[in-house]
């Protein structure tokens, strides 16, 4: 497992469980939010990626949305078969309801964490 994958996973976890909060409340779109974080923050590490994905797929059951898990069962293929040889785009934030090849901004919160887990060792 990289550093990265190492680093980035409390992070990501950090937002699973945002999402979770945010669906306990009834906040559907907010708890979305989360998991597009959690997918930008983790769409380097396979695992986190897969992760993200997996949550996501899970939202779209919940809310019978059927293009939302078609897309996300999708995207968790692509996740298996992509993240390890770098073919993500850049800040893309994971849901059917963008392409899957897009190059999105990455929110500046979102890339200062990224970058810390870059450069950090894991203790």
């Amino acid at each position: 497992m990289s550093i990265y994958a190492k680093n980035i996973r409390a992070s990501v976890t950090r937002e699973l469980v945002h999402a979770a909060e945010a669906e306990a409340r009834q906040q559907p779109a907010l708890a979305f939010r989360h998991l597009e974080r959690a997918h930008v923050l983790g769409q380097h590490s396979t695992r986190e990626h897969v992760r993200a994905h997996l949550h996501m797929l899970r939202w779209g059951i919940r809310h019978r949305l059927p293009t939302e898990v078609f897309g996300q069962l999708l995207r968790i293929l692509g996740a298996v078969t992509k993240t390890a040889i770098g073919w993500v785009p850049a800040g893309n934030t994971g849901g059917a309801n963008v392409s899957p090849l897009k190059t999105m901004p990455v929110d500046p919160e979102l890339h200062a964490i990224m970058m810390v887990a870059r450069r950090t060792p894991n203790k």
